[in-house]
């Protein structure tokens, strides 16, 4: 067998929807899990829907995915130029066009817009599609010539034969047969000289020897069409692999507005690349054993492509922020600290020590911004309700938090030493004297520096972080509060 090559060949129109990110996954495990390369092209033939640094968001998508790419616009493998507009520049397109031409497997179409406009049309796949009635195909090869040398505008449009079918082959769904009269005359090569992006990508993928196609199921219907030009060039036809649809949790396709349908809005609302391409790697492809957590070495050595679901795979926001949580516990400290940092100082800007507040959170949020709702309190006490002080299982009420307040406080004024272990060793020490347990002591005592039913951290942790004379006010101000209530 070949070597297997992949590509990933995305028009630079903007941010990189997860479908395409998942295209471009997938075609990276596909090589790496066989050996094999991996490539980026970038197809830019669309001008009209060209956008500026749109090429820079792939390069930078890729690059934080962790998806490199052995050959492309910045890595010569011997196959380029890997920018279409530049291929373009070498005159292939129009070159392989003619060749077509002259073979009878497509014509010239001079048209204007007048006379397509009148043409009839048909809804597909909930578009308007335009039937060509082959009108120019019957042109003889002098009105052909005498077109051209005036400089008459054309377009260059396969020919599919009105009888007859077309089969294809593809991994997930197997052989796929069509009508030939159901197959419209696509255009080649456009007015402006520009190859359409169907023709670009067979051409393309020829010259670059690639062996898989890996695409949405949304280009089954184009396949047949791409299929009939590998067979007019007598080119040996690529393993295609189309990918099931990815829906929202309403079951509707993923768009753009819902905000969560490009890579770059995830890594804004807090998520960790590996988390968002781990989540992405299992919209569509399941693993034997059912294991959700992968590294991208992992996914390299465990990805099988005959794993991938023809059904719909569903973006469950839910699962990829757990997702996500599982991977900021599993975190290095370090670098916890560093990537919640500009969080944690929007939050809390009074002086205290954020890295103990990180390592409180690490293991209760799921996203970065959550961090916000859990260390609130620390830099203002929040209102709050006595009731908080009554819990069942720990056996106490307003009237107890209080006599355990009044009590405690003291100590705690007294206390120098306004570190976690000394703190903790201070209460438990009260517990023993009052025969109590520990949670009768600590939940009023943490309600009281916390004004929180949850909380990150444990009482003393809290008061660590305060400080004494933070600590000490608070529970100055709490009872006074239960004074004021009873």
């Amino acid at each position: 067998m070949s070597k297997v090559r992949t590509r990933y060949a995305p028009s630079p129109t903007g941010k990189m929807h997860v479908g395409n990110l998942r295209s471009a996954l997938y075609e990276f495990l596909i090589a790496k899990h066989a050996g094999g390369d991996f490539i980026l092209r970038i197809e830019d033939t669309d001008q009209e829907r060209f956008v500026e640094g749109a090429t820079e968001i792939i390069f930078r998508t890729l690059a934080e995915a962790g998806l490199a790419h052995d050959e492309g616009p910045d890595k010569d493998g011997g196959f380029g130029p890997y920018v279409q507009s530049e291929r373009m520049a070498t005159g292939i397109y129009m070159k392989y066009a003619k060749e077509l031409v002259e073979k009878g497997e497509a014509y010239y179409c001079f048209c204007d817009k007048e006379r397509l406009a009148s043409l009839k049309t048909e809804i597909v796949e909930g578009k308007e599609i335009m039937l060509y009635d082959k009108h120019c195909l019957s042109l003889s090869k002098e009105e052909v010539e005498a077109n051209l040398a005036a400089g008459k505008p054309f377009v260059i449009r396969q020919n599919i034969p009105n009888e007859g079918t077309t089969t294809f082959h593809d991994e997930l769904y197997g052989d796929i047969t069509v009508e030939n009269a159901e197959l419209d005359d696509m255009i080649l090569i456009k007015s402006d000289g520009y190859p359409t992006y169907n023709f670009a990508n067979v051409v393309d993928d020829h010259m670059m020897h690639i062996t898989h196609v890996v695409r949405g199921n949304e280009y089954l219907s184009s396949s047949p069409k791409y299929q009939r030009l590998y067979d007019a060039f007598g080119w040996e036809s690529p393993v295609y692999i189309h990918l099931p649809l990815i829906t929202d949790e309403s079951h509707k396709k993923l768009s753009k507005r819902s905000g969560h349908a490009s890579f770059e809005e995830l890594l804004e609302q807090g998520f960790l690349p590996e988390a968002v391409v781990n989540f992405i790697a299992l919209l569509g492809w399941s693993p034997e054993d059912n294991r959700e957590i992968f590294s991208l070495e992992e996914l390299i050595r465990d990805f099988d492509y005959r794993r991938i679901s023809k059904s719909p795979a569903v973006f469950d926001m839910v699962k990829l922020k757990w997702m996500n949580g599982e991977y900021l516990k599993a975190m290095d400290p370090e670098r916890f600290y560093e990537m919640a940092k500009p969080y944690l100082e929007a939050a809390v800007t009074r002086d205290c020590d954020l890295k103990k507040i990180a390592a409180m959170v690490k293991t209760r949020i799921e996203v970065f911004p959550d961090i916000a709702d859990h260390v609130d309190f620390f830099e203002k006490m929040p209102e709050y309700d006595v009731s908080m002080y009554a819990h069942k299982k720990m056996k106490t009420t307003p009237e107890s938090s209080l006599e355990v307040l009044k009590e405690i406080l003291p100590l705690l004024e007294e206390q120098t030493d306004y570190s976690n272990d000394a703190l903790y060793r201070t209460l438990c020490g009260y517990v023993e004297k009052k025969g109590c347990k520990n949670g009768y002591v600590m939940w009023p005592v943490r309600t009281a520096v916390s004004g929180k039913q949850m909380t990150p951290g444990g009482a003393t942790e809290i008061m660590e972080v305060l400080g004494k004379e933070e600590s000490v006010a608070r529970i100055r101000a709490a009872v006074a509060k239960l004074e004021g209530s009873l």
